[in-house]
């Protein structure tokens, strides 16, 4: 069972915008005493950060009953209404948190707007979303990442050559950003454009030649598919404590077919460093592949384990997956149920509810 990878970079882009604004709202309203007790609209970020997002909103409500920050409170109830699916809602929030400014312009404007970008883009207002982005870049001209998400929102409306125009831009500010590369590769090869994907990953090959390390060249080389060529870079390097050669050398291996090879780079890891929940998942993955359900549950749940490990929706989703997979459904089933009240939007777990319903 594979699992849709539509808006998963929106998706990416609003967890670390979350995680941001949470750091951002201790540092304005949390004073310089560290034992000072948490603000209401503190106390609604960590719930944000947490995905308890009525609990959030009650937070901001207090807040606003106390006088606190509006621009703050505004900002928070939008984020929570953004990520309990309610777009509108949300798109009302943050044009409040604008329209509360001053006549200046400040940071916060430009984190609303990226935010808003988004509430946009999930209410099905594409329009919208780029001219939000069209704003931060009237002030911030050289805002790659503004560059890059405007060209996703076009791409994924079907304007393909003014998509491949903002991809231009965000490349041309820093021509050895190889994640913003692949970001590209990945949303161009999603929206079928793979071969205009892999221009971008040859031509960082290309230019960046006599400087680009084994670690990038090994990976833009996954990417490719030529996978051969990435298992060479990746293996010069140390992949039983190097993170990044552990995971791209087990990705090629699963690539290959060799998913036993590929299950032993990633244990090898978890001996030396067990912070790290993207290769516990890779770990769950092999296991799956190779018939063996209670390892792969085990591995799963080992990452939701670690704390702030970024990645709780996909964990989660794997989780229930194992459970079906043991034929365990009545597990699956409550497991999915408390998945969709954290991930409303999940198209792909409301169909397997509603299979599971039936088990």
């Amino acid at each position: 069972m594979k699992k849709e990878k539509k808006d998963e970079l929106h998706r990416d882009v609003f967890r670390l915008r979350t995680a941001a604004a949470l750091l951002a709202a201790a540092a304005l309203l949390g004073g310089c005493g560290g034992e000072k007790q948490l603000s209401y609209t503190q106390q609604g970020m960590a719930a944000i950060e947490e995905l308890s997002y009525e609990e959030a909103l009650n937070c901001f409500q207090s807040a606003q009953e106390a006088g606190e920050d509006a621009r703050l409170v505004y900002r928070g109830m939008g984020i929570a209404c953004l990520g309990q699916t309610k777009y509108e809602e949300a798109i009302s929030w943050l044009e409040a948190a604008l329209g509360a400014g001053g006549s200046g312009v400040e940071d916060i404007d430009f984190d609303i707007n990226y935010y808003l970008a988004t509430a946009y883009y999930k209410a099905g207002r594409p329009q919208d979303a780029v001219g939000a982005y069209d704003a931060i870049l009237a002030l911030r001209p050289r805002e790659k990442n503004a560059y890059y998400l405007r060209g996703l929102v076009k791409l994924s409306s079907g304007d393909f050559e003014d998509a491949q125009t903002d991809f231009g831009q965000a490349v041309a500010l820093d021509s050895r950003d190889y994640d913003q590369m692949i970001r590209i590769y990945m949303a161009l090869e999603e929206y079928g454009y793979r071969d205009a994907g892999l221009v971008y990953l040859q031509n960082a090959l290309t230019e960046n030649e006599k400087s680009i390390s084994d670690y990038d060249m090994g990976r833009i080389c996954y990417y490719m598919g030529d996978y051969e060529n990435a298992r060479d870079h990746l293996t010069r390097l140390k992949p039983a404590t190097d993170y990044g050669a552990a995971l791209y050398l087990g990705r090629t291996y699963e690539a290959l077919g060799d998913y036993n090879y590929a299950s032993g780079i990633y244990a090898d890891y978890t001996q030396n460093d067990q912070s790290k929940a993207e290769i516990y998942n890779q770990l769950g993955l092999c296991r799956m592949q190779m018939g063996e359900y209670e390892e792969a549950l085990t591995a799963f749940q080992a990452a939701m384990n670690i704390e702030d490990n970024g990645m709780m929706q996909t964990l989660r989703f794997n989780e229930i997956v194992a459970y079906e997979y043991m034929r365990d459904y009545k597990t699956a089933a409550a497991l999915m149920n408390s998945y969709l009240e954290s991930y409303p939007d999940d198209g792909t777990a409301k169909r397997e509810y509603e299979f599971l319903k039936t088990r």
